[in-house]
């Protein structure tokens, strides 16, 4: 699931995006759905009907129902890094778990035992 809340802006570029979605070939098609999920976080499954085609038109109309919010760009970018932040915790917790499980090695915790080992023979 996507985001449902846009700037203006953010609006204007995937609707942009949409009317050159509906005129590509097949491949141009899958990049823009590409660039659609990676760069706005916006998945067209998460506001069109199944087998219909979603374009410029079905965006407009999902902002017309509410599926879609447009909020000031100081709100997203608050809510943009929210989510990174929120993305980086899920991250590390992650990364902390596969340590405990010892499914992963603690790299930080090996480089340190390096460098001791390393300094203690030094001498």
């Amino acid at each position: 699931m996507g985001r449902n809340k846009y700037s203006q802006h953010e609006i204007d570029i995937i609707g942009m995006l949409l009317k050159k979605k509906c005129s590509g070939t097949r491949f141009q098609q899958k990049l823009i759905r590409h660039q659609l999920r990676t760069n706005f976080e916006f998945n067209i499954s998460d506001f069109n009907e199944p087998g219909k085609a979603f374009g410029y038109d079905e965006l407009q109309a999902a902002i017309q129902r509410g599926a879609i919010r447009i909020l000031d760009d100081a709100t997203i970018a608050d809510m943009k890094a929210k989510r990174q932040r929120d993305r980086e915790h899920d991250a590390a917790l992650a990364v902390e778990q596969a340590i405990d499980n010892g499914e992963q090695t603690d790299w930080q915790e090996a480089m340190r035992e390096w460098e001791e080992w390393e300094n203690s023979n030094k001498e």
